[in-house]
């Protein structure tokens, strides 16, 4: 019995000093969220305990809970996958990233709440994160088109897929307009990817194609004296996004459809933007299989 409750006792203390021993924290890149947009997770870990931690074995390694305030329910489509082994040593710290939104039905507008929960399992112990709050907000539409998906290879003859864009705008945090494309079904009841291409100003009317390929070109007015110019593709990736400026004395930069289908901008002076800058680690940052 003086066993049981000796060893009940050492669970116990290694439970509470857990969490000083294993800080997590969730990141996120933004704090307002378009229902079904993108929503990339960082789960930074850092271990203090002065050993060695073996993590990404088990598929529960890292849970998240999403709950919403005043009510809201989520309803969680799947588990978040982050299979992925790697050794964290002592002082050093893991970075996990994951997309949330295919995996949490957070579609109606209101506050919500993210946390994770790494599980140790040479210790039998889960540490939890702090709350991150975000917002879901909603968006204007300025227009919708319903297109045909080009056909994959082998798929001739048959009718087009018909899919939807559709240009939103919303006001994220404190009056910066943003400019966001959907695609989704033609019905509208499954939507594939919304996707953020851009700031924005009030005033600005956008200009809009569609090319041969059923890429989605969208021009706009985005400051007092410059353009930019997206492309989206029919499965909602940002293919394109590029600055253009303008002079009182020459032509606004717009839209040019071509005969063969093909889009091209006309006008303005394309702005050079700078090449990156090579990534430096520091000493304690890890990277390996699953830690991107």
């Amino acid at each position: 019995m003086k066993l049981f409750f000796l060893a009940l006792g050492l669970a116990i203390s290694v439970s509470l000093r857990a969490p000083a021993q294993v800080a997590v924290e969730v990141v996120l890149e933004q704090e307002q969220f378009l229902p079904s947009e993108s929503m990339p997770v960082a789960v930074r870990i850092k271990n203090r305990s002065g050993q060695p931690l073996h993590l990404g074995a088990e598929a529960n390694w890292l849970t998240f809970d999403v709950e919403g305030a005043d009510g809201l329910i989520v309803l969680k489509n799947a588990e978040v996958p982050v299979v992925g082994e790697f050794e964290l040593n002592s002082s050093q710290v893991a970075t996990k990233r994951v997309d949330l939104a295919p995996y949490f039905g957070m579609t109606q507008p209101g506050r919500y709440h993210v946390t994770a929960t790494v599980r140790v399992k040479a210790w039998g112990t889960d540490i939890t994160s702090p709350v991150k709050n975000f917002d879901v907000i909603t968006g204007a539409r300025i227009w919708s088109q319903d297109f045909g998906m080009p056909p994959s290879a082998g798929a001739t003859n048959r009718p087009p897929e018909v899919r939807k864009y559709t240009l939103q705008k919303a006001n994220y945090l404190r009056g910066q307009l943003r400019l966001y494309v959907e695609v989704s079904d033609a019905t509208e009841s499954h939507v594939f990817k919304v996707v953020n291409i851009g700031k924005t100003v009030s005033f600005s009317t956008p200009e809009i194609q569609l090319d041969r390929l059923s890429n989605l070109h969208v021009m706009w007015q985005s400051g007092a004296a410059h353009f930019t110019y997206a492309v989206v593709s029919p499965e909602g990736a940002l293919l394109r996004q590029e600055v253009y400026d303008y002079a009182s004395s020459g032509p606004r930069p717009r839209l040019s459809m071509a005969d063969d289908g093909t889009v091209t901008v006309y006008g303005g002076v394309r702005r050079v933007q700078p090449e990156p800058m090579p990534m430096v680690k520091s000493p304690n940052d890890l990277s390996g299989p699953g830690m991107p």
